[in-house]
């Protein structure tokens, strides 16, 4: 059986469950009672992982909830279609698909065979989570001009292999691979 967690004992990026939902803690804050026979009190902001709505809710800090059924396992992308993105799960060797809603901005990131660890919840996939930096090559940016910089942009757009628009450095040439962060989107260097 799952172990219990205390409502006061859920901290930032806490896993748990709760109505048979799978929730991540973003927030807590705990609330003590100024008067005698007060209740103390757990507000979380927590985000759904099955629809990724967030919201607020209080608690009492003797309410439990339980461990959620969640595990990590290595899927490599295989393409996407109509029917959302397929991905080869690493150690049974399934084909798991994902929806668009889900996947997101992710395939700005994802080229065939990246390799990324997807969440899944009683077995079934329900999420993915991209490395921090990924590696892509550069198939379209225009040559760096000598003297651009006397405007103060010392960027220009470079398109990736993906499809997805960066602002790169003006040295950046068509052809190298460059590390972009998965978190904002921005050029993090050469690879």
């Amino acid at each position: 059986m799952a172990s219990l967690i205390d409502a006061i004992d859920v901290k930032r990026r806490t896993l748990f469950e709760l109505e048979n939902v799978p929730y991540i803690c973003l927030e807590a804050d705990i609330s003590s009672p100024t008067a005698r026979g007060g209740q103390t009190l757990v507000r979380l902001k927590v985000r759904n992982l099955l629809t990724s709505a967030v919201f607020e809710k209080t608690f009492k800090a003797g309410e439990k909830f339980k461990e959620p059924d969640l595990v990590m396992v290595a899927a490599s992308y295989l393409y996407s279609d109509g029917d959302g993105s397929h991905f080869l799960d690493q150690e049974s060797f399934e084909t798991l698909t994902l929806p668009g809603n889900v996947i997101g901005r992710a395939l700005d990131y994802l080229k065939e065979g990246s390799l990324i660890e997807m969440q899944k919840y009683n077995g079934n996939p329900i999420g993915l989570e991209l490395p921090q930096f990924v590696e892509l090559d550069v198939t379209y940016t225009e040559p760096g001009v000598k003297g651009n910089s006397s405007s103060g942009s010392v960027t220009k757009p470079a398109t990736v292999e993906t499809g997805l628009e960066v602002q790169v450095p003006l040295f950046i040439k068509q052809g190298e691979k460059i590390k972009i962060s998965t978190e904002t989107g921005e050029f993090a260097g050469r690879a």
